[in-house]
């Protein structure tokens, strides 16, 4: 039976979704960016387009005695053809801080993307309405987060309940703003909840914004000003994997480049605690310049996955490895600390190392899957978020309602 009549319709806002740096208006409803407009037109990529469209960490969030939910939402798939067919995304529910049900919006644009001519086709489709019923009802008002997928771009087009919603009630939390890779974003990640700034945030207590950019970590001022205009208490900036794979810039570039990056982080956030995250282990980069390519041998068995193509000797001429940027990072580190005592190093093999690719390799070659992507955001949260870490002082009691 149809209920959608019986339910009223709460006009999406700023005040209700959380994580985005800015809403488009678009036909259909609002479009979750996390690259402001500013940002967006200094930078003509489709790449970085797409992913930043990709409403990783954005969640819609509310108060509510409500016992059913309903969303529509118009999501655009990417297709790749010659390529697997890439996974769905996921909507994941959460009441007061619990997993209450996941669902995949099946239906929405479909954007073909061509690698091999180098074109791409759009596909116009409708809104899909995700339904949650059976919510906990009566006695006290409940917080409910609607987490909107990592993966796949989101337009928000209406929110209906059966019961009245108020925004979340400012919750204590501090504000961390947190900057990476595709791995930072959610690759290989199954649900939204699962990629490993959310577990950290969740089990440290914090209200995250991801700036996790899918092949776009690549030290660009426009994202440097949008970290220094964003606020926040807490920074992290995680640094590397894109600029080795991307072959962007050889050693002369890179340090001063990181040096430029901070300053610009720190115009905005001079005191905040600022933690600055080398890569994971990565054996096709250890060692190995970019740029990264596929691995045909990979794709002929129906699978992705990458190589690196440049040839390690090339290091003596200052191109990137991922082991050259450990070393270059911590020198740029351990100089800027000597003057700003909030400033810290997270070597990125403390989070997943070689021990850790034994045991749950990498899929692709680049990304982490999901039971990586847990271990890295606890190791993360235990160590950024205990006592005496640099993130240390997060509501320890919000921390531990988040389980």
């Amino acid at each position: 039976m149809d209920t959608t009549h019986d339910l009223t319709t709460t006009p999406l806002t700023t005040a209700l979704v959380r994580g985005a740096l800015e809403l488009e208006r678009t036909p259909h409803g609002l479009l979750p960016h996390r690259l402001p407009a500013r940002a967006r037109a200094q930078c003509d990529d489709g790449q970085l387009a797409m992913v930043e469209s990709q409403p990783s960490g954005v969640r819609v969030a509310f108060r509510t005695r409500a016992t059913v939910v309903e969303l529509d939402t118009l999501p655009t798939k990417r297709v790749y053809p010659g390529l697997p067919p890439r996974p769905e995304g996921r909507y994941e529910l959460h009441v007061d801080g619990r997993p209450f049900d996941r669902v995949t919006a099946h239906g929405g644009n479909t954007l073909t993307i061509d690698m091999a001519a180098g074109s791409s086709a759009y596909a116009a489709g409708s809104a899909v309405t995700l339904r949650f019923d059976g919510l906990p009802g009566g006695g006290d008002a409940k917080d409910v987060e609607l987490w909107l997928p990592h993966n796949e771009t989101t337009e928000l087009v209406a929110l209906r309940t059966d019961a009245p919603v108020a925004p979340l009630p400012d919750r204590g939390r501090k504000v961390w703003l947190h900057h990476g890779s595709s791995i930072s974003q959610g690759s290989n990640a199954v649900d939204p909840t699962g990629i490993w700034p959310v577990v950290a945030a969740r089990l440290g207590g914090a209200e995250l914004v991801n700036l996790g950019f899918g092949g776009s970590a690549l030290l660009d001022p426009f994202t440097a000003r949008t970290l220094r205009d964003t606020p926040a208490d807490l920074v992290s900036v995680k640094i590397g994997i894109n600029v080795v794979n991307a072959d962007l810039m050889r050693l002369r570039a890179f340090g001063p480049a990181v040096h430029g990056f901070l300053d610009t982080v720190r115009e905005g956030h001079p005191d905040v605690p600022l933690l600055v995250v080398s890569p994971l282990h990565c054996p096709v980069h250890e060692d190995t310049p970019g740029p990264c390519a596929f691995d045909t041998d990979a794709l002929a068995e129906g699978r992705v996955a990458f190589r690196a193509t440049g040839d390690p000797a090339e290091r003596a001429a200052g191109k990137l490895t991922l082991g050259v940027v450990r070393e270059e990072l911590a020198r740029v580190v351990g100089q800027r600390a000597a003057d700003d005592p909030h400033l810290h190093l997270l070597d990125g093999e403390r989070l997943y190392g070689p021990a850790d690719f034994a045991e749950l390799p990498l899929p692709d070659a680049l990304h982490p899957d999901a039971a990586a992507h847990r271990r890295i955001g606890e190791r993360f949260a235990a160590y950024a978020f205990a006592a005496d870490g640099p993130f240390g002082g997060a509501d320890r009691a919000v921390a531990d309602r988040a389980g």
